[in-house]
């Protein structure tokens, strides 16, 4: 808190300025350390509409935390923390005839020396400090009236199943559904994912938790580096050396020592709308179309087609989005690959949006600048996990390693660079593209572009 009234919120060198506000005002916000009644916000003085834009700030950036207490027993009985930016607590709205269970894709771990309840749907986890509490979820794996759970649980908090229902950790039964276990969930697409599968979707890419992400060394103090070479086993030795020869048997052995990732690029030269087509046609670009007779009985005609990398099943789910900084012949913007039409479709999406998607691929490659080029490489889920069960996201990987080394192939036979790029948000990307993150999100991306050469000294 400054003297001119300012206030940011500072963690290690990262700093968030939220804005000038009144001395009352900076007073009362210190008592955001302890807690903070959200009644406070509600009033119409110029003070609680200060509080209430500051809280608000804060809440856009994951900053806080929301604590559901007992006065009674003077204890927290659960604390909500945020997975998503901008999470606010709503409760919604239930009735003594209501009927609720807890969705399929809620789960209650040990976190340390805590109980914490989380969905990979849900915009916050909530922990657990009432044992209670963690017995009357458990009674909600079936189907509960509200009514009935009142007479069973005589402390009912109808406040966190409120909140619990507006995070969709519950969901209410319809009364049409005699087991409640209602496996779309209110949609459809959602019958298509393994439980373990979107868990792992959710929790390996960034936007839907608040989890540390990529090279945070978490364990190296603990634990020493292994080799870089395996020791080999002990045992007979068979030497292939005297097979090798000399020189590379074939241009295309050439290629794949030449590979590498290029993560600097020369923006006085853009790699130039020519050579993008040149790109997306030698990678992805749909080679042939068919139909195939129903895979299951009584099931659709199904379509297929063949491309220039291996895919499961020939489902070939996955899909390019390319966000163009610098491009000769091409206007930055965001662009949909057309892989049947080899075209590409301009998609609406802010500045804010696209520099926040160039910047995090800046940061995740460690570069001095942007890609001139990102591919953000996406998978229509249900392509593959309407057919395959327990590996249908390992599946879509699987897949994205063959499409990404067929990108830097290409790359180093056309004199360009790339990298493969470890992280993406798929909340960002849901934003730009108004897809649902379970629908067609995120599982790659690959930055391209002109090689920035190395300067010469004598």
């Amino acid at each position: 808190m400054q003297a001119d009234g300012s206030i940011a919120a500072v963690s290690g060198d990262y700093s968030v300025s939220l804005g000038q506000f009144s001395a009352a005002a900076v007073a009362r916000a210190g008592h955001l350390a302890t807690g903070l009644p959200l009644a406070s916000l509600a009033g119409k003085s110029v003070l609680a509409q200060q509080l209430h834009a500051l809280v608000r700030r804060l809440a856009q950036h994951g900053l806080l935390d929301y604590r559901l207490f007992s006065p009674r027993d003077a204890q927290d009985l659960v604390v909500i923390e945020p997975q998503t930016a901008g999470y606010w607590p709503q409760r919604a709205k239930l009735s003594s005839a209501d009927t609720i269970v807890l969705s399929r894709f809620a789960y209650l771990r040990r976190r340390g020396n805590e109980m914490v309840l989380e969905s990979p749907r849900a915009g916050a986890l909530f922990r657990i400090c009432d044992p209670a509490i963690a017995a009357t979820l458990a009674a909600l794996s079936q189907p509960q009236m509200i009514s009935k759970l009142r007479k069973q649980t005589a402390l009912l908090n109808l406040d966190l199943l409120g909140l619990l229902l507006d995070s969709e950790m519950l969901i209410k039964r319809d009364a049409k559904d005699r087991d409640g276990l209602r496996a779309n969930e209110d949609d459809s697409n959602l019958a298509l994912w393994d439980f373990h599968d979107l868990v792992f979707h959710a929790r390996s890419t960034e936007g839907r938790h608040a989890n540390p992400v990529g090279g945070t060394y978490a364990h190296a103090a603990a634990i020493p580096p292994l080799p870089a070479v395996r020791p080999p086993w002990r045992g007979k030795k068979i030497s292939l050396g005297k097979f090798a020869a000399p020189e590379p048997a074939s241009p295309f052995t050439k290629l794949l020592r030449a590979r590498h990732s290029t993560r600097d690029f020369d923006d006085q030269h853009p790699v130039t709308l020519a050579e993008l087509a040149r790109f997306l046609d030698a990678t992805a670009r749909v080679l042939s179309e068919w139909k195939s007779g129903a895979d299951v009985d009584g099931g659709p005609e199904v379509t297929y087609s063949s491309r220039p990398y291996p895919g499961a099943g020939s489902a070939y789910e996955l899909e390019l989005y390319l966000t163009v900084s610098k491009c000769e012949g091409l206007a930055p913007g965001l662009y949909h690959y057309d892989a049947g039409g080899h075209a590409l479709v301009a998609i609406d999406a802010s500045a804010n949006q696209l520099q926040a998607l160039s910047m995090a691929a800046e940061f995740a490659m460690g570069a001095s600048g942007p890609p001139q080029i990102l591919i953000t490489i996406a998978a229509r889920f249900g392509r593959i996990s309407r057919k395959y069960s327990s590996i249908a996201y390992s599946l879509i990987l699987k897949d994205v390693g063959c499409l990404i080394q067929t990108f830097y192939l290409a790359a180093t036979d056309m004199g360009l660079g790339g990298c493969a790029i470890g992280t993406g948000n798929i909340d960002l990307f849901a934003k730009m593209t108004g897809l649902e993150f379970y629908v067609e999100g995120p599982v790659g991306q690959f930055a391209l572009g002109r090689g920035r050469k190395a300067a010469i000294s004598s």
